[in-house]
């Protein structure tokens, strides 16, 4: 276990409830730049395969997989991920037999460049699939690209604890996993009815301690804030079971209602919901209360304990953000399989089917499935950087912006600079004419200051399509 961190390395927060209030919003939440919005049908496989070759030219360097399960038993009326929700095992047994075909094909184009360091399955509920569907997906990865060794790499499942037994636990670090995120979302009884998520307490606690017995490397927990009959005794008690499981990581969603988007959520009654300052008081509570634990706070809505990876890239600077939220893996290109999923390789973005019909049809045709993507401009490039800079450290050096690309700082960020002096007078941010600096009062704003870099955003406004940013 690293060390923890200096107490003068921790970062701090101040919680301002009326300028929260004040700046509430819509808005990205930059998992990239420019954001998967922007992503157009233009973009064609061959744009994909020139990147892959430029990044073939620059010669070694770690790869980031993600492979999609889309399935679930059950339906989760909070949930906006791209999920199929069936009982009929042989849907997903269809799945693998393309999923396969396609990681095939990303295997031979990353051909002698394919050294795996980071893995994570997401879905959906990646345990939806049996031991042995998971033994045989796990070959087939290894048959074409190469993973580092465990003590090097990051091998991560999200894991439903409804849906998992302690020895699938135990088989899972067998196969290979290091790391396990757990969907928990509340403790309580009658939120988890609310939700059409009923978790008794034991299972959870059953699941922690077998990835504990098992020499998991890393055990993460994910709750939501601002559920249907959620109050602030609820938080309490929650959070309270939670510090007490001790997990590495916790990450606190703001639940974003957008029932017009996502049916399932059409379900929920919207007068069980918390007040916009209920939800506030949540999130003071859960800061106040991690915090006070002992964990740091990562960004966004992501808090670590200081001797973890996380806590530890953000001291050193090497943070990143991409689709899977924040990571300590800044160089890797993502090469992610299965249906919706998004990859980042060399200088551009892409996404596959979004649909099952869709996805197998392309594969039948020998195709790599993607519908839509970007490749990323110049601007598109500095703009990111500045983004990713203030979304994982805090700060941004306009220096080191100049020696990276050909510009004046001051001059190409004329408009946003200017922007941000109200930021500025809110107290959010400083800013010295080097150093771009968030204050500990603007960290749970972040959102708001990198949308005044997103140049699409201030182009042409759609709120209407992003969640609120606290």
């Amino acid at each position: 276990m690293a060390s923890l961190l200096p107490a003068s390395a921790v970062p701090a927060i101040e919680f301002d409830a009326a300028l929260i209030s004040k700046l509430k919003q819509s808005g990205p939440r930059y998992t990239s730049y420019p954001t998967a919005d922007r992503f157009t049908s233009e973009f064609k496989s061959w744009d994909y395969l020139h990147a892959v070759s430029s990044v073939r030219v620059q010669g070694m360097r770690p790869l980031s997989l993600y492979i999609h399960i889309p399935f679930c038993d059950t339906i989760c009326y909070y949930c906006a991920c791209n999920k199929i929700v069936t009982r009929d095992r042989s849907k997903a047994a269809t799945y693998l037999a393309y999923l396969k075909r396609e990681i095939e094909m990303q295997g031979k184009l990353f051909s002698g460049i394919n050294q795996v360091e980071q893995l994570h399955f997401g879905g959906g509920t990646p345990t939806y699939l049996s031991d042995g569907q998971m033994d045989e997906l796990l070959a087939h990865i290894r048959r074409w690209f190469t993973l580092a060794p465990d003590a090097i790499g990051e091998y991560s499942i999200e894991v439903d604890p409804r849906t998992v037994s302690p020895e699938l636990v135990h088989r899972l670090r067998e196969q290979g996993f290091n790391r396990i995120s757990l969907g928990v979302q509340d403790f309580d009884p009658a939120v988890q009815k609310a939700v059409n998520r009923i978790q008794p307490e034991q299972e959870t606690l059953a699941i922690v301690a077998a990835a504990r017995a098992a020499g998991f490397r890393s055990i993460s927990i994910d709750l939501i804030y601002g559920l249907p009959k959620q109050t602030q005794a609820s938080m309490e008690s929650t959070l309270g079971k939670v510090i007490a499981l001790s997990p590495d990581r916790i990450a606190i969603y703001n639940y974003a209602h957008l029932p017009h988007l996502f049916k399932p959520q059409r379900r929920i009654h919207e007068d069980e919901l918390p007040s916009a300052d209920g939800k506030l008081d949540m999130l003071h509570l859960c800061i106040t209360r991690l915090t006070e634990a002992g964990y740091i706070y990562i960004g966004m809505d992501h808090f670590a304990k200081p001797g973890d990876d996380l806590a530890i890239a953000q001291q050193q600077g090497r943070l990143h953000r991409n689709f899977q939220g924040y990571s300590t893996h800044a160089d890797a290109d993502m090469v992610a399989c299965g249906v919706s999923a998004i990859s980042a390789v060399g200088a551009t973005y892409s996404q596959n089917e979004k649909t099952l019909d869709a996805y197998y049809e392309r594969i039948k045709q020998g195709e790599l499935p993607m519908v839509k993507g970007i490749r990323l401009t110049m601007d598109d490039l500095i703009r990111r950087t500045v983004i990713q800079s203030l979304m994982c450290h805090f700060e941004l050096s306009s220096s080191a912006i100049e020696l990276s690309y050909p510009i004046s700082f001051h001059e190409y960020f004329a408009e946003e600079l200017a922007a941000m002096r109200q930021f500025e007078q809110d107290g959010l941010v400083r800013f010295d004419g080097e150093w771009l600096c968030v204050t500990d009062k603007g960290r749970l704003l972040i959102r708001n200051l990198c949308m005044v870099f997103d140049h699409y955003l201030n182009r042409q406004p759609e709120p209407v399509r992003f969640s609120a940013t606290i």
